[in-house]
């Protein structure tokens, strides 16, 4: 009889870290399209072609990366990795698909000041356009999978109003933990996940200590950094950020516009035109963080600003990935498990629900012919199914081609 925390026996063949690197690095290459997007990506690549996991193997995994906070494709990617290679197949996973939009928008970053006038001011505010036309797709989408039934849906509306009465961070976290009871006693009839099939090269004892970790950051970044300026704080920041947001992706945003909006360091706009360019490039949506970084002020921002905040939002949700997967086996075929996380699910899109109305519709649409020119980048994804590319291209030439009409 084995050890509880012992490596399991058996596991999967053994691949090598630069195969990882090199098959995430041609999806950070061209994975458009949003973290829905990048899950189907993800089962094409690795369950169909390549056979590195099961279906049921990878079925767990997304459950799992779902279920916490942090950016869901992020940590489905790392989790693959990790599996396959080891802890350095982990990392190279990461890397490989976070470094392509990573320097993307940090360029854009740099050019942004440089972006001037009436041309580069309507460029910028069609790109607040496209941020409402992908997160209204994002609503959409996630409400068909994972609002399915009247429960479900009846918990994502009053997420969506606690959210905005509250008008708090605290809000989502309450709504989430609300969206999460509620699961437990509305949806009873979600089927579990089963829980057996994960081989990993590390043991319980491990996944504690990421654990612990975890949580001493989460306690400690503040703490330390209280009176403080600089890099720690923005640290501290994006690490709250990273640890606090379930469902990923857009929902996001709402947290990271309190991080660097309501400090003063990034401007509304600044902010919503980054969140705009992040939808024109390919990998996670969290890589947002490298263009937010390296717009801070002063010696804070660049090169340092960029890796000091996209690192700090990242590594909570790796730290619980790799913390909760030797866990995970003992849990996930339980019934009440997955009623809970079906509550969860429901209560993120009421997050996103609320995120698409403020700060995205607010911020974003002056009038009417803003609304209408979001409406047709929506069309366009939804009923044409066009890349977010051409959304990207429509939303500011329509933008642009306004402005010098109006001149």
């Amino acid at each position: 009889m084995s050890k509880p925390n012992s490596v399991p026996a058996q596991t999967p063949d053994a691949g090598s870290v630069w195969e990882v690197f090199s098959t995430f690095l041609k999806l950070g290459l061209t994975s458009f399209g949003g973290p829905i997007a990048h899950l189907g990506y993800f089962r094409r690549e690795f369950v169909e072609r390549r056979a590195w996991i099961a279906d049921s193997q990878f079925a767990q995994l997304l459950a799992l990366c779902q279920f916490l906070p942090g950016p869901a494709s992020s940590q489905l990617g790392f989790s693959i990795g990790l599996l396959r290679a080891g802890w350095a197949g982990a990392f190279a996973a990461f890397l490989a698909f976070t470094l392509p939009s990573a320097l993307l928008l940090f360029a854009f970053a740099a050019l942004l000041p440089h972006l001037s006038g009436t041309i580069g001011e309507a460029a910028l505010h069609g790109l607040g356009l496209v941020a409402l036309a992908v997160v209204a797709q994002g609503v959409l989408g996630m409400t068909r999978q994972l609002c399915p039934d009247v429960p479900r849906m009846t918990i994502a509306v009053l997420a969506a109003a606690l959210v905005l009465i509250s008008g708090q961070a605290w809000g989502q976290l309450l709504a989430v933990a609300l969206g999460g009871i509620s699961g437990l006693v509305v949806c009873r009839g979600v089927p579990p996940v089963p829980g057996g099939g994960l081989h990993l090269r590390y043991g319980s004892s491990l996944g504690w200590t990421l654990l612990a970790v975890f949580a001493l950051l989460l306690v400690g970044l503040p703490f330390v950094a209280q009176g403080r300026d600089g890099l720690l704080v923005v640290a501290g920041a994006f690490y709250r950020a990273g640890a606090l947001v379930f469902g990923g992706g857009q929902v996001v945003l709402p947290l990271l516009e309190e991080a660097v909006v309501g400090p003063g360091w990034i401007s509304s706009d600044d902010f919503l035109a980054g969140y705009g360019a992040a939808q024109a490039v390919p990998g996670p949506m969290f890589t947002l963080a490298a263009y937010l970084g390296a717009s801070l002020p002063g010696s804070d921002g660049g090169v340092i600003g960029a890796s000091v905040a996209l690192g700090a939002i990242l590594l909570p949700g790796f730290l619980l990935v790799g913390g909760v997967l030797p866990l995970w086996r003992a849990i996930a075929g339980r019934p009440v498990a997955a009623r809970a996380i079906a509550g969860v699910n429901a209560a993120v899109v009421g997050l996103l629900g609320a995120a698409l109305y403020d700060p995205v519709f607010t911020s974003g649409v002056r009038g009417p012919v803003d609304m209408a020119i979001a409406l047709v980048g929506f069309a366009l994804l939804v009923a044409w199914r066009v890349s977010p590319l051409f959304v990207v291209i429509w939303c500011i030439g329509a933008s642009v081609g306004r402005s010098i009409l109006l001149r």
